[in-house]
């Protein structure tokens, strides 16, 4: 595997929920997502006094996540809660809606617009999974960054310093996946997968998405849909399609066996992770480590 230009970040994960406007304890901040997480992990670094806490784990949809009575009481002490946002976490939104009376902040929101993608499968929805375009993602780190700052003043000049650094990242980011999705030929930049997760990865640095379930893994998919995708991949002679880390492989591998059918091939180029981070400690454990794995997953199966 090639050696990256930058070191691999740890992470966490954390989820937001509702509560009553007596709360006690401080200086905890609780997030949807490990991807979220990692974020504001990276913005308080050195921040000792600051816990972030993680609710979903590696591995966890959080389409379909719903908050536990643990879940709550965190949510409960937090000074602030930061979520995803766009109806990621589509089972926690209407709590997330009614928690007016909490310190709270749906980060991709702050993206304009004009620069979501929209959803064709929802009237009025945007695609949720924003992190995959690292120039979109320095705006929500942004957004988070004025957030914290908001909450901890005391803390401004090291939240400063710390988001200075992470966006140098971010952008070395940008710029090293769009050299080793080039290394793809041209008539194998297709990335087949099993939910729409990876349309803002397609869009910023130009590989063709396609995916067998819609943006959410709510929505269902039926032999129509299967067929078709088979029919796509068979057509096209596109050699790998890849499972996800938070989905079941059995929607992937059904598209498998249905190129089969129609005499065709297709390896599973492998795994992605998608809409949760790998385990903490691992390569894929921090955001930059996530999508700087799963590039090489497909560059590797594509080229």
């Amino acid at each position: 595997m090639k050696q990256w230009s930058f070191a691999l970040l740890a992470t966490l994960f954390i989820s937001a929920c509702s509560a009553p406007q007596n709360r006690a304890v401080s200086n905890q901040v609780v997030c949807t997502t490990g991807i979220i997480a990692d974020a504001c992990q990276e913005l308080l670094r050195g921040v000792d006094s600051i816990e972030v806490i993680a609710l979903m784990g590696p591995g966890v949809d959080p389409h379909l996540y719903k908050a536990t009575q643990g879940d709550i009481k965190k949510l409960m002490r937090a000074d602030l809660i930061v979520y995803n946002g766009l109806h990621l976490e589509g089972k926690m939104t209407d709590l997330f809606d009614k928690m007016d009376n909490r310190n709270k902040l749906a980060a991709a929101e702050a993206i304009p617009a004009e620069r979501l993608i929209n959803n064709s499968d929802f009237v009025g929805a945007n695609d949720p999974h924003v992190w995959f375009d690292a120039q979109l993602w320095q705006i929500v780190v942004k957004a988070m960054a004025e957030k914290l700052i908001e909450q901890y003043p005391e803390w401004k000049e090291k939240v400063n310093s710390n988001t200075e650094n992470y966006l140098v990242q971010l952008e070395a980011l940008d710029k090293e996946v769009k050299s080793r999705i080039l290394e793809i030929p041209k008539n194998q930049r297709t990335l087949i997968t099993a939910h729409d997760a990876f349309k803002y990865y397609g869009l910023q640095y130009g590989i063709e998405v396609r995916g067998l379930q819609g943006i959410s893994t709510t929505s269902e998919y039926g032999i129509r849909d299967v067929s078709d995708l088979a029919q796509y991949v068979y057509k096209n002679e596109i050699k790998s399609i890849f499972v996800e880390s938070s989905i079941p492989k059995r929607a992937i591998k059904a598209v498998q066996s249905a190129v089969e059918n129609l005499g065709g091939e297709v390896s599973l180029g492998g795994e992605l992770y998608s809409d949760a981070l790998g385990t903490a400690g691992g390569p894929a454990g921090t955001y930059i480590g996530m999508v700087l794995t799963n590039t090489e997953t497909i560059v590797s199966a594509l080229k």
